[in-house]
Order: C-alpha cells, then structure tokens, then sequence
C-alpha cells in the first residue's frame, strides 16, 4: 500500500485525505439517517393520545422536541396548537427548514469529494506524463525505467481517485434521496397533525 502511495507521488496525500473524510461522512450520514431515528414509529399515535386526554404538558413538548427530527416539527406545532391553522402551518414550515438543512449537513462536502477526486487524479495523470515527456527529452527512449516512474504514477493517481470519486457520488445520490423520502414522511406527519388540531378545535367551538 505504501509503495502505492509512494509511486503515485505527492497527490495521493489529498486523494487519501479524501478517502477519509468521505467514509466518515458516509458511516455519520448512514447512521443519523436511520428512518427509526428520524421519524419514530408511533410518535404521532403517542401525541394523540396526550392531547385526546388533555395530558399534554411542557415537559412532554420538550422530551418530543429533543427526541427525533420529526419531533422537532411536531413540538413547533404543539407549542402553537392554540393559533390559527396557517400561524400552525407556518410554524412547522419554518422549523422543518432548519430540520432539513441539519440533515443535509455535510452533503456538499460529500459531493465536492466526489467532484474533486477525479479532478485530482487527471492532475496526477498529466504530472505523470509531463515526467514521462521531459525523461525522453533528457534521455531519450532508451531507459524504460525512467519512462515507467512517470506513467505508473500517471495511472495510479487516476486510479485512486476515480475509487474514492466512484463510492462518493453512489452514496451522496443515496442519502439525498433518502433525505428527500425523509422529508416527504416528516411532511405528511407534520400535516396529520395539524387536521387533528384543527378538527380538535372545531370540535372544541
């Protein structure tokens, strides 16, 4: 692996760096992206039932604010179930696009990775051949050995970077749709709500 490294010269260090840094984010994203952890299963049922036994308190707010993203959306309703439907509406609007721009967190970097590597890689290509060139001018093409260092290390940069470039751009792709599917379920709870407060309300009137 060293010998990898070391043959591919000086621009497999960021290319590495790259490598690092994107599986990090991948593993983070993976797992803070979990559905059960975004949107619990019976959230919404739980909420329900405090509200249909009037038992909704400021400390069950917060423990549903603090404890998923989707609570976070609901709690900003709840705090405002005594406003109208569109200052509710509203509310949870505004909180979710700080919920979503928290799941997205990190994504830009992922997909500059996966936008960059490549580019570094064709760097390292055209430093390879740029040796490879100035070996022939100094001594021709009788020594293959000098020939050899610079296309080798042409090849491998391209090559590192297209295998962390390739990885990258898959999972990037993956997460943004599962952030979008996330967001469309977070919506569709979020609205669920909101009918149940609006017709509690009616009800109430």
């Amino acid at each position: 692996m060293f010998e990898l490294v070391q043959a591919g010269g000086w621009l497999m260090v960021p290319i590495l760096l790259c490598s690092v840094l994107a599986a990090a984010i991948i593993i983070e994203r993976m797992w803070t992206l979990r559905r059960k952890k975004v949107i619990p299963a019976k959230l919404l049922t739980g909420i329900w039932n405090l509200l249909s036994g009037d038992a909704l308190t400021e400390q069950h707010i917060t423990e549903i604010e603090n404890g998923s993203p989707l609570g976070k959306v609901l709690a900003a309703g709840l705090i405002n179930r005594h406003l109208s439907r569109d200052l509710i509406r509203e509310s949870i609007e505004e909180t979710g696009r700080h919920v979503v721009h928290e799941m997205e967190r990190f994504m830009n970097t992922l997909g500059t990775i996966s936008t960059i590597t490549p580019l570094l890689g064709l760097l390292g290509t055209v430093i390879g051949m740029i040796r490879v060139f100035t070996a022939i001018t100094v001594v021709g093409v009788g020594d293959p050995g000098q020939l050899a260092g610079g296309i080798s290390e042409a090849l491998i940069t391209t090559a590192a970077g297209l295998t962390v470039a390739i990885p990258s751009l898959i999972f990037h792709r993956h997460l943004k749709r599962r952030i979008d599917e996330l967001v469309v379920a977070m919506e569709q709870e979020a609205m669920k709500l909101v009918e149940f407060l609006h017709g509690e309300r009616k009800q109430l009137a």
